[in-house]
């Protein structure tokens, strides 16, 4: 059990402060920025590529490499230290990552060569699939059940959403002002900052891991994974693509086998079999993909249709940032009104609806108004369903559980973003018939489209397949 005082060791027995002590707003202080400097590093590097390629001497092929490394990891390891946690201390994991990160990011900023950037990513992708379901499970059992893990998981939702914003922002800031160098030495600090605190106030009270579980998922989803980048660069025909994604399938289904005989299994079939951690993840993916891969598809509408700089394109997120930032504020009073599953379903209605309005945008400026509107409701809407997913899917289970919840909904978390923009850069490609910013707004448009579709989607399973509640998912 996660305790941080006296005050909060009575969580897992209903005994838990039915307010924020001064502790625990510390506690949450800590968890909050460790989990938006892990959003931010999801994007912060994207602007900056091209700098990257010519300073270290990146193949323009190989370039994406330095954002694909860190997304096999963060998305391929997170179940795995999710369960991790569990077993052998949240508390540890959490600390441990956090060095790993902040030693992985030094090293970063201090590259001189693709080999040693590219090893610098694996390691933060490592740390964040630690660091970010060891972080949401200590949340999870600091807070009861209720209106102060809701007000907790709606403030992480936000911040979380805003990081994916204010990295793009932020990338551009310091690309332009110092140099890309300083998108990896910014988590030095804050990982120091957070590791000199986080032991004085997060304590724990500390089974054998199912090994084979731990590798077939493992290598499932990191094929998986890879699998999709493949598919993105090279498209949905290509070999390695096919094979990788074959490959991943199997690997899980053998995962599932494993699972249904071992005596301590890596992800118990009864908490996967739980209707509000299955559909409520599945609510989560479709809200992630579709968001972030969202971004990816007006970032190219800015640059390569309206002809923005990628500091100007990032600064035009600034708007969905606050968007997100509402969206997260207000989603807890939502949720204690008229419960998860109507908050699901609401958010996707408006997430729906802003962005069918993106359809109609234009080739000349005059439509950046449309733009700005439509990804800020856009972006209350998709955190109304993030952090309807983030109550629902990690409600309803034991104290001893919450690790495999919160790295079951982070894996759904990163695989989510992983996917989209392969997905939609593959459906927007396929859709261009030629040349020039009208073809490439045809083929945005398409997949915008596509878009909308998958958000109605997840609406619709949420509206079928998960009972009604009110904090707490059944």
């Amino acid at each position: 059990m996660s305790v941080t005082d006296s005050d909060t060791a009575g969580t897992a027995v209903g005994t838990a402060p039915a307010v924020l002590t001064p502790r625990l707003r510390l506690v949450l202080v800590l968890l909050l920025a460790a989990q938006f400097m892990l959003a931010v590093d999801f994007s912060i590097l994207n602007v900056a590529l091209p700098v990257i390629g010519e300073g270290l001497g990146f193949s323009l092929a190989h370039l994406q490499w330095i954002g694909t490394a860190f997304a096999l990891c963060a998305a391929g390891f997170t179940l795995l230290f999710g369960r991790v946690a569990d077993l052998f201390g949240r508390r540890r994991l959490f600390l441990g990552g956090l060095v790993v990160l902040g030693v992985a990011s030094l090293v970063g900023g201090l590259a001189q060569n693709p080999e040693v950037l590219i090893t610098a990513r694996v390691f933060q992708g490592l740390a964040t699939a630690a660091v970010t379901p060891a972080g949401l499970s200590l949340m999870t059992t600091s807070f009861p059940e209720g209106p102060l893990r809701e007000k907790a998981l709606g403030l992480n939702g936000a911040l979380m959403s805003a990081g994916f914003t204010t990295g793009a922002i932020l990338g551009g800031l310091l690309t332009d002002l110092l140099s890309w160098r300083w998108a990896f030495f910014i988590n030095v600090p804050v990982a120091l900052a957070v590791l000199i605190v986080a032991p004085t106030v997060i304590k724990e009270s500390p089974p054998k891991l199912d090994l084979p579980g731990a590798i077939s998922v493992t290598l499932g989803l990191l094929a998986i994974v890879f699998g999709l980048t493949q598919a993105g660069e090279r498209g949905w025909g290509s070999a390695n693509a096919l094979l990788s994604l074959v490959a991943g399938v199997l690997l899980l289904v053998v995962f599932w086998a494993v699972e249904r005989k071992v005596s301590a299994p890596l992800v118990p079939l009864s908490v996967l079999g739980k209707r509000s951690v299955a559909w409520g993840n599945a609510a989560g993916l479709i809200a992630f993909l579709t968001e972030t891969s969202l971004v990816f598809l007006l970032t190219l509408y800015l640059q390569e249709v309206l002809g923005f700089s990628p500091l100007a394109a990032g600064l035009s997120f600034g708007v969905l940032g606050i968007g997100t930032v509402v969206g997260g504020s207000v989603a807890p009073k939502v949720i204690g009104k008229i419960g998860s599953k109507q908050t699901l379903i609401a958010g996707g209605i408006l997430q729906t609806v802003f962005t069918a309005a993106l359809l109609g945008l234009g080739t000349t400026p005059s439509s950046l108004w449309l733009l700005l509107v439509a990804t800020f409701a856009g972006g209350v809407g998709n955190m109304l369903v993030i952090v309807g997913f983030m109550v629902t899917a990690t409600s309803g289970l034991a104290d001893h559980e919450q690790g495999l919840a919160t790295g079951l909904a982070t894996m759904t978390q990163q695989i989510g973003i992983t996917m989209g923009t392969p997905i939609m850069s593959a459906i927007a490609t396929a859709a261009m018939t030629g040349a020039g910013a009208s073809a490439i707004l045809g083929g945005l448009k398409t997949a915008i489209a596509v878009n909308a579709v998958l958000v109605v989607l997840g609406a619709l399973t949420s509206a079928v397949f998960l009972r009604g509640a009110r904090s707490s998912a059944q």
